[in-house]
């Protein structure tokens, strides 16, 4: 007998109406925590990833030229500074090109001019060959950023930004714990083939976005249409933002560019200054969960910065008190949980402020805050190192960072929606 089909099933009727489930409270992240970020995406945060790999040079470049070309803390400072320096325009640049010749396009570019000047640091026997190729390391080293940023601030739906950014900072974090691993080993060996690796680094993540992100066409004529509305520099938020980013910035890289400095005076290699940076960077991958915690999504925008500058603040602490290399890591684990609550709120909340179709000059021009930081960091570290000593160094700082925390609570704008947040 021909087997028959079983009658249809009826449709279960829909429940009667009732109160909606609570939704996320204002600050809190929305959508499943499974939701899978765009392949774009993706694709440039494993490529940072490789590019990280190699990127621990620059925190070595002030101890480089105090070594190989026997000058004073000062002139080594100053060099660094120069360096700084470049990185302002070369940021902002970045924005503009991201705009006018294509993402993509800006982040070739960028990567490539570092691994030239790069291998110029290297190969550099006299202090202006070097300091020429530091000015132009600068130049080139902030161009990636800006549209880096933009394509995570306009691939991701509002919900993710701060999720996104997150994983951005991890991204880059997994390929510290690798760099500052090989920081340590050939640091030891030569500080000039930190720079070497950084330019093969900077090579092949190039070709890997060449080869995986789509290529995008600008829109010129969409650009000059914005280019007379648009003018990040006349907005109250995003200059309040990029006023105590840069305080911030100022104090991050005191962690990074005067550390290697700062242990010599310990009676430490230099070298070492590698594993606090794994130490940091491992610190920031296996942390990521935090940012996803209720609590923590409960805590508005102002909240969460000023909770991150007292965790800054109590691992610098125990930089100031500590003397060997076992507290001091413990230390920079501490920090980084602050820093890790920093860069996803924050760039979240500059792409929120930015308008439509502006955020790469948006996220460029709160960008400035690092080149600042990186000019005025190596004059302000070495002056506090050579005047005070590390203790006094570490005190300043976690000084700055508890004014932070308080300035956050009051000043700091409150995103317009959650995924800002």
């Amino acid at each position: 007998m021909p087997r028959s089909d079983p009658p249809p099933r009826p449709t279960p009727e829909p429940p009667p109406a009732s109160a909606p489930p609570p939704g996320p409270c204002p600050d809190a992240l929305p959508g499943p925590p499974t939701e899978a970020l765009p392949r774009t995406v993706r694709l440039l945060l494993l490529a940072r990833v490789v590019n990280q790999l190699g990127a621990f040079s620059m925190p070595f470049l002030t101890a480089v030229v105090f070594a190989d070309h026997e000058v004073s803390l000062t002139t080594a400072g100053l060099v660094s500074a120069a360096f700084g320096l470049a990185t302002i325009p070369s940021r902002l640049a970045g924005g503009v090109l991201a705009d006018r010749i294509g993402r993509r396009t800006t982040i070739v570019l960028g990567l490539c001019g570092c691994a030239v000047a790069q291998l110029g640091v290297a190969a550099g026997r006299s202090l202006a060959w070097t300091a020429a190729a530091a000015v132009l390391l600068g130049l080139a080293f902030e161009l990636y950023e800006p549209p880096s940023q933009a394509i995570i601030g306009e691939s991701v739906p509002e919900r993710q930004r701060v999720r996104a950014f997150s994983l951005f900072s991890a991204a880059l974090a997994a390929g510290g714990m690798g760099a500052g691993l090989l920081a340590a080993l050939l640091g030891h060996w030569d500080l000039r083939l930190l720079f070497v690796a950084d330019a093969a680094s900077c090579l092949t993540c190039a070709v890997l976005i060449r080869l995986a992100l789509p290529h995008d066409r600008p829109a010129p004529r969409a650009y000059d249409r914005g280019a007379t509305a648009v003018r990040p520099l006349r907005d109250r938020a995003l200059l309040t933002v990029l006023a105590t980013g840069t305080a911030y910035t100022l104090v991050n890289q005191q962690t990074v560019m005067t550390l290697p400095l700062a242990l010599t005076r310990k009676g430490l290699p230099a070298a070492d200054a590698g594993l606090l940076f794994t130490a940091t960077a491992a610190t920031t991958v296996l942390a990521q969960p935090l940012v996803r915690l209720a609590w923590t999504n409960r805590l508005t925008t102002p909240a969460a910065l000023a909770l991150a500058h007292l965790l800054l603040a109590a691992g610098l602490t125990g930089y100031a008190v500590s003397g060997s290399l076992p507290p001091m890591a413990a230390s920079a684990a501490v920090w980084s949980l602050g820093d890790l609550l920093i860069m996803g709120r924050v760039y979240a909340l500059v792409t929120g402020l930015a308008p439509p179709g502006a955020s790469g000059r948006y996220l460029a021009v709160f960008g400035t805050s690092w080149g600042v930081a990186a000019t005025l960091a190596p004059v302000l570290g070495t002056q506090l190192l050579a005047r005070a000593g590390t203790t006094a160094l570490w005190s300043a700082m976690a000084g700055m960072c508890v004014l932070l925390a308080a300035l956050h609570l009051r000043v700091t704008p409150r995103p317009a929606g959650p995924a800002s947040a």
